[in-house]
């Protein structure tokens, strides 16, 4: 656990978690799972409550320097998994095709306060600076023009398909990059850069929700996007 933060900082971010998953919980009751909705938000919850418990506890910091990093394979691998088998199963795919697109679009939202918290973390000299907008990290964009692609785009349907597409490929560069910036600039073997100040934060509780559980959600919400406004 990250100690003597200034309260806003944790405070901002627990609403923006909270806020991801009222999405996901929206998101999965308008699916075609029906029932099942239940059991997939209480995997959810086993996921978000082993996250934490691992973070709190300050294992993947702890543990940075390990080969393979443990953060890599028991927070990010899992989650990459599970959207892979999404899309190369037909009952994943018939899932897919059942998600709201208003609502997936909505979702990108949440890299508002995302990048407000990364700010703010940068000023507490606990990643670096090119993880914020200050920086590389352009992911802002993607939040702020997400009310308007899905208001536009996906409710009232007066934008283009190809427009669509464009955004969504656009904000999906705009997150790997992030990605990229975020595990490359984490204190561990693998490190390529921000030696002077590391990638701690994202390590630490409650900053590591971040990459375990709103990345892979808004990465998928952008895979899905783009399937259906592609597969026809």
């Amino acid at each position: 656990m990250t100690p003597d933060l200034p309260l806003h900082i944790p405070v901002l971010f627990l609403l923006t978690v909270l806020l991801t998953f009222i999405f996901f919980c929206r998101i999965i009751s308008l699916s075609n799972i029906g029932s099942k909705k239940t059991i997939v938000i209480f995997f959810l919850l086993v996921w978000l409550t082993l996250q934490g418990i691992l973070s709190y506890n300050s294992f993947y910091l702890d543990t940075v320097g390990d080969l393979p990093p443990p953060f890599t394979f028991i927070g990010f691998v899992p989650t990459f998994i599970a959207i892979f088998f999404l899309f190369s199963t037909s009952r994943g795919r018939a899932f897919i095709d059942s998600l709201p697109l208003v609502e997936l679009s909505l979702l990108s939202i949440v890299r508002i306060p995302v990048e407000i918290v990364l700010y703010w973390l940068f000023l507490e000299k606990l990643i670096p600076d090119s993880m914020t907008f200050h920086g590389f990290n352009f992911d802002i964009l993607a939040g702020i023009t997400a009310p308007l692609i899905a208001y536009l785009g996906f409710k009232k349907q007066t934008l283009s398909k190809s427009l669509l597409i464009l955004w969504n490929v656009i904000s999906l560069i705009l997150l790997t990059t992030i990605i990229l910036l975020s595990v490359f600039s984490f204190p561990s073997v693998i490190q390529q850069y921000a030696f002077d100040q590391p990638n701690v934060g994202m390590l630490t509780f409650p900053f590591f929700w971040l990459p375990s559980f709103i990345v892979p959600f808004v990465f998928f919400s952008h895979l899905v996007a783009l399937r259906r406004l592609t597969e026809k």
